[in-house]
Order: C-alpha cells, then sequence, then structure tokens
C-alpha cells in the first residue's frame, strides 16, 4: 500500500454479509406474520412465543450482518472518515493523537481490533481493520498504512504503536466492576437484613410443642395454636417428580392437607397407598414419616445466611479491588500494565478464615460477647495488616534511571547467581524465545532456559555490542507472559532492538553486569547519547 494515497478498509465479504442481512430480515418479516397470526391463538399455545423468539433472533442477525457490510474506514489527506450502519464521522488528522491496538483474548485465540486516540482525550474503536492474531500480516499492513497516512498529513504524539489489553491501564471497563460491587454489596446487606427474622423463625420451630387436641391441624385459622404441632395419620395418594430437586407428594382426601413440597428422593421414596404420619406446624407439613422413609422440612438457619452475607461481602472485594487498581493506575499511560490485584485476593481470602467462623458462631450478635469482640477486634486488625502489604505490593514502582550503576560486582563473583528474566525477541542467544533465566558471576552472563544450577545449554551474551537506551514498565505489547511488576529494559544489540524483561531489582543486577562485562558497552539509562523510549500521553 502506498502512503500518499488515500486507502480504503472494507469487509472481504460484504457481499456475503449482505446477502445475510436480507435473508436474514425477509425471515424475520415472515415470522412476524406469523407470530401475529399465531397471537389469536389461546395462550397456552406455544406457537406465539416460539415464533417471536424465532423473529428476535434473525432481526438481531439481520442488524449484525447489515452493520458488518456497511462498515468502512477511509482515510487520505484530509483526515480520518468512518462509517457504520448509524453514523458517519470524519475526524482531520490534527485532532488524531496516535493510533493504538485493541487486543481481546479468548478461548479461541486472539482477536485484534484498531483504536484512535484523539487530543482531546476520547478514544474509538475502528470497525476496520481487525485481525485474529498478533502476527497477522493483513492487519499489521493495514494498520501501518494509516499510520503513515497520519505520519504524512499529521503528528502523532507517539512514535511506537500502543497495545491496550485486558491488564493495561487503558482497558476500561471501571462501569462494569462498579455495578458488580454494588451488586454484590446490596446482595450482602439484604441477607444480613433477614438474618434477625430467620432466627425468630428458627427459635419458634426448636420450641414448637405438641398441641393439645391433635384431631385438626394446627395453624389453619392463624390463632393461638398456630406454632403447636399437630401429627396426623394419612395416605399417599400419589408421589410426584418435578425435577431440579423438587418433588410433591398427594395425600387423599386432602387429609391434612392436600399436598406437601418435598424433595426428589423423598418423592422417589414414598409409593402410593402408604400410611405416613404427618407433622403440621402454621399450616405446612413438616414431617412425613412412613415405614422406610422419614422426610424432614427444611428450616433455613440464621448461622447459614451469616456465612453467605459475608461471602457475598468478601465477592464485593474483588470488584472493588479491581476499581481501586483502575484509580491508582489512571495516570499512566493506557499501555502501561497495572499491577495484578492478587495480593488483595489473598487479603481477603485471610479476612475470610476469621469472619465467617464469626459469622458461623454468632450470626445474630457478632459484636456482643466480650469473646466476640476480642475476635472481631484481632481479625480486624489482621485485615488491615494484609491490606496494608497488599497496597504496598500492588503500588506503581517507576523505573529507575540507575539501574545499571552499583551492580557490577556480581560479573565478578566466583559463584553463579541465576536470575529469571526473559529477552522477549529473538536473537543468536535467545533463539525461539527459549530462554527463561540469566546466569551472571563465575563467567560472561549468559542466557539460560533452567534456574541452574550449571550451564548446561547457556548462550553468551554478547555485552560488548549493547547499548541501554532506556528502562519502562511493562506494556501491552510485551504480552501476557511478562508479569505485571516486571521491568522492561531497551537495548540496542548492534543497530537491533532487543528487550529484556525481569524484576527491577533482577533487572539492575543483571544491567549492572553487562555494563562491566570485559568490553561492554552498557550505560545507563539517561546517560548521554540515549533517551527514554517514548510514550502516548497519560489518558484524561
Amino acid at each position: 500500500m502506498t502512503t500518499d494515497q488515500a486507502v480504503t478498509f472494507r469487509p472481504s465479504s460484504a457481499r456475503g454479509l449482505g446477502v445475510l442481512a436480507g435473508l436474514a430480515g425477509a425471515g424475520a418479516a415472515a415470522a412476524v406474520l406469523l407470530a401475529v397470526r399465531a397471537g389469536v391463538l389461546p395462550p397456552d399455545r406455544p406457537a406465539a412465543a416460539l415464533v417471536a423468539v424465532l423473529a428476535l433472533v434473525l432481526t438481531a442477525t439481520a442488524l449484525g450482518a447489515l452493520h458488518g457490510a456497511v462498515a468502512r474506514v477511509r482515510g487520505d489527506s484530509d483526515g480520518l472518515h468512518v462509517r457504520t450502519l448509524l453514523r458517519r464521522r470524519s475526524t482531520a488528522w490534527a485532532d488524531v493523537a496516535y493510533f493504538y491496538v485493541r487486543r481481546y483474548d479468548h478461548r479461541h485465540g486472539t482477536t485484534l481490533r484498531l483504536g484512535v486516540a484523539l487530543r482531546d482525550g476520547r478514544t474509538r474503536l475502528l470497525p476496520m481493520p481487525y485481525g485474529a492474531a498478533l502476527l497477522d500480516e493483513r492487519f499489521e499492513a493495514r494498520a501501518e498504512a494509516l499510520r503513515a497516512l497520519h505520519r504524512r498529513h499529521g503528528a502523532p504524539a507517539v512514535e511506537h504503536r500502543p497495545v491496550v489489553s485486558h491488564r493495561t491501564a487503558g482497558a476500561g471497563g471501571w462501569v462494569l466492576w462498579l455495578g458488580l460491587c454494588v451488586l454484590l454489596l446490596g446482595g450482602s446487606f439484604a441477607v444480613a437484613g433477614t438474618v434477625s427474622g430467620t432466627a425468630v423463625h428458627e427459635r419458634a420451630w426448636q420450641s414448637a410443642a405438641a398441641c393439645p387436641d391433635d384431631d385438626e391441624p394446627a395453624g389453619a385459622g392463624g390463632g393461638p395454636a398456630a406454632d403447636c404441632l399437630t401429627t396426623v395419620s394419612a395416605v399417599v395418594e400419589r408421589a410426584v417428580e418435578e425435577g431440579r430437586h423438587r418433588g410433591r407428594l398427594h395425600f387423599a382426601d386432602d387429609r391434612p392437607t392436600a399436598d406437601a413440597a418435598v424433595t426428589e428422593d423423598a418423592a422417589r421414596a414414598f409409593r402410593p397407598g402408604d400410611a405416613v404420619l404427618v407433622t403440621v406446624w402454621r399450616g405446612r407439613p413438616m414431617v412425613v414419616a412412613g415405614e422406610h422413609h422419614v422426610w424432614r422440612a427444611h428450616v433455613p438457619g440464621t448461622s447459614a445466611q451469616a456465612v453467605a452475607s459475608g461471602v457475598l461481602l468478601l465477592l464485593a472485594g474483588y470488584p472493588g479491588a479491581r476499581l481501586l487498581q483502575h484509580l491508582r493506575g489512571r495516570r499512566l499511560r493506557p499501555e502501561e500494565v497495572l499491577p495484578s490485584v492478587l495480593p488483595f485476593v489473598g487479603a481477603l481470602l485471610g479476612t475470610a478464615a476469621w469472619l465467617l467462623p464469626l459469622c458461623y458462631v454468632h450470626p445474630t450478635d457478632p459484636l456482643g460477647p466480650p469473646e466476640a469482640v476480642a475476635w472481631a477486634g484481632m481479625g480486624t486488625l489482621a485485615t488491615l495488616g494484609l491490606l496494608a502489604a497488599a497496597w504496598r505490593a500492588t503500588r506503581v514502582r517507576e523505573p529507575r534511571d540507575d539501574v545499571a550503576g552499583p551492580h557490577g560486582e556480581d560479573a565478578a563473583a566466583q559463584h553463579e547467581v541465576f536470575l529469571p528474566a526473559r529477552f522477549l525477541d529473538e536473537t543468536a542467544y535467545n533463539p525461539h524465545g527459549f530462554g527463561t533465566h540469566v546466569v551472571i558471576g563465575g563467567g560472561e552472563p549468559a542466557v539460560v532456559p533452567h534456574p541452574g544450577p550449571g550451564r548446561f545449554a547457556a548462550r553468551r551474551i554478547p555485552a560488548e555490542r549493547l547499548t541501554l537506551a532506556g528502562v519502562r514498565r511493562a506494556r501491552g505489547e510485551d504480552g501476557d507472559s511478562v508479569p505485571r511488576d516486571w521491568h522492561i529494559a531497551e537495548l540496542d544489540d548492534g543497530g537491533a532492538p532487543v528487550r529484556l524483561a525481569a524484576s527491577p531489582g533482577n533487572l539492575a543486577r543483571i544491567l549492572g553486569a553487562l555494563g562491566t562485562a570485559p568490553g561492554g558497552t552498557a550505560h545507563p539509562a539517561g546517560a548521554p547519547g540515549t533517551a527514554h523510549a517514548p510514550g502516548p500521553p497519560p489518558p484524561a
């Protein structure tokens, strides 16, 4: 593709999508007509509902196919022009800051979408082009064609092309996490609000005694006898298995009641004609005892409800942690990787270790007894300590400019040190990305595919031709195999860019060893003649 002419991107299967949209639309229209006709039928007929669902599916299919068929993206000297089913939009190159790639990882692979960041801080995903893998040559060519037009007619804010994924600061989705957090908190408070009522019901059942007169079932009229137990003889007329662990027993002559909701196992155990004893409380069968099987109604306990409320509260902490990390990373560039929330998950698990047993033992008054107060106080202190440790572990660490300074003694050490580190680019000393560690000390630095000991399969690192250009945080373009807390050293290997990833401490030791190796030319970041890799401006 040329860089000085207009480029236009449209789906390769636009004609097929148009045909699919027409067929689906015709099918939806026919289904609507059938639904209108079926609407005059009796409401218990399933035809109307079935045809209505079919019409909705066909309509959605038609709209999706039509949206894909009419999508267009055009770039020319005037700017970027986007056409979709609902609107057309044109943006001048002066208003475009840079292009970026939005990467979606799913079960079937990876999907790439090209996006544009504007000077005012807004971002938009383009309908075209899109790719199916990180090495999609067609996608790369189309993206580079638009970037070439931008460089020719505009002023890009960055030189590289950012990659935004689910791990980066620009991934978004905070509205979803906020909604999930509010939903879980609301569920926790709702369940907690029913604990007191459940406690009253549970105590009433446990203290219920037999009625003075067992001639009639108790609780039918809601009088004083409603809280006593009535046990009468009955005969099972039929047992029905309703599925989903539910069943129903029907009694002959509707005595003591017409039926009783039981479990599926109980409905399978009882047979028509079985003589049983039915215990009724507040008008509801609570116990059905036969010769071979006894069924007892489940009475919800306050302990289980209190534990459920605590579980929902702890589950709300995960989306809360994601929101917190989003707020802490709002000053990062969109493609920079956010720290992991796993330390906060560990704090939540530590909280569960003391909170859930407290809810189970003291469901209605967790701060009433002195031992419960001490329990809650010590647990709260432990949770605060875990949260403080998680806050420190997930802080955003700035890359150091003096990483290659005081660690040169590692290169001259007699013993070998194996440090987890990875060269992210294929080189002669890292073919096919086989290296997982870098060994320093006891000889020249080398790449090895194991954590030691010994230099088996080691590949020497040519430190004499490496030059350090800068150190930065991990970005989306570095891939998901790089841990979130690692930093990236950008090196120049005889004119070829090479990236070295490691934790900040290990990276400092490796760069120090490379800088002091015999004949080495590695320089600290920020030294004369070097510069940090440029990056896009922080999100608005």
